[in-house]
């Protein structure tokens, strides 16, 4: 049963190899669709792994690493290859762009402290969400130039020490984040399912809990700040 789990989690490298092959055919739609389901492997794998009791019942298999072999391939090497393919930034930028989220993603990964274990689970830097960033960029069509800006300065976020929401595991307003990231994977699921056409409503709606995340990533990091700054009695 432990290891049906991390076959689980393993899938998702499946789902990156099949968006590939879509993005190759030329279907944009169904890359995003794979790459939604990505996601969903990647947010419940670790309830089943921990139900499962997994590192108690294969301690000498690392199941954070494969994780973290796969959400590289989902959530930023097909993103890196998208950019470069779907004419989401000038041709001449396309390679340079890609190389610098792979590489800024690659740095947030390797960090001792990209998932952090406190009272609140949350991630260092910007989390590498370049899967949820591209959806967004192709839905809502803005010029090479603005999309290229939109990516730089995600790059530079990722070594920026902010704190953000672990959507699963952060404690603080756990049950608001999970029930509004649902109604939010709807929604994003919605405006990837009318492509070619624009998202209309949904593209709005979609745009609710990114609001909600980074606000509460931002009082989470604060309030952390103010809690070290405070010295011990």
């Amino acid at each position: 049963m432990a290891w049906l789990a991390h076959l689980y989690t393993a899938s998702g490298a499946a789902t990156a190899l099949a968006a590939v092959l879509a993005l190759e055919a030329g279907d944009l739609r169904a890359t995003l669709l794979w790459l939604v389901l990505a996601v969903v492997i990647d947010a419940t794998d670790g309830v089943l792994a921990r139900a499962l009791h997994v590192k108690e019942r294969l301690p000498w298999f690392d199941g954070g690493t494969l994780d973290n072999v796969v959400d590289y391939l989902t959530y930023v090497f097909v993103p890196a290859l998208i950019v470069a393919k779907a004419g989401l930034v000038p041709p001449s930028l396309a390679l340079p762009i890609g190389a610098a989220m792979l590489i800024a993603s690659g740095y947030g990964f390797s960090r001792a402290d990209a998932k952090v274990a406190t009272t609140d689970y949350f991630f260092t830097g910007f989390p590498s969400y370049w899967n949820l960033v591209v959806v967004y960029l192709v839905d809502w069509r803005l010029s090479p130039v603005v999309n290229t800006g939109i990516l730089a300065l995600l790059v530079v976020l990722v070594f920026v020490p902010v704190r953000y929401v672990y959507p699963s595991r952060t404690v603080t307003w756990r049950p608001v984040t999970i029930g509004l990231g649902a109604i939010w994977g709807v929604c994003l699921a919605m405006v990837i399912w009318r492509l070619p056409e624009p998202g209309g409503p949904w593209s709005w709606l979609a745009l609710v809990f990114p609001v909600y995340y980074v606000a509460l990533s931002l009082r989470l990091s604060v309030d952390e700040r103010r809690r070290r700054a405070i010295p011990s009695p």
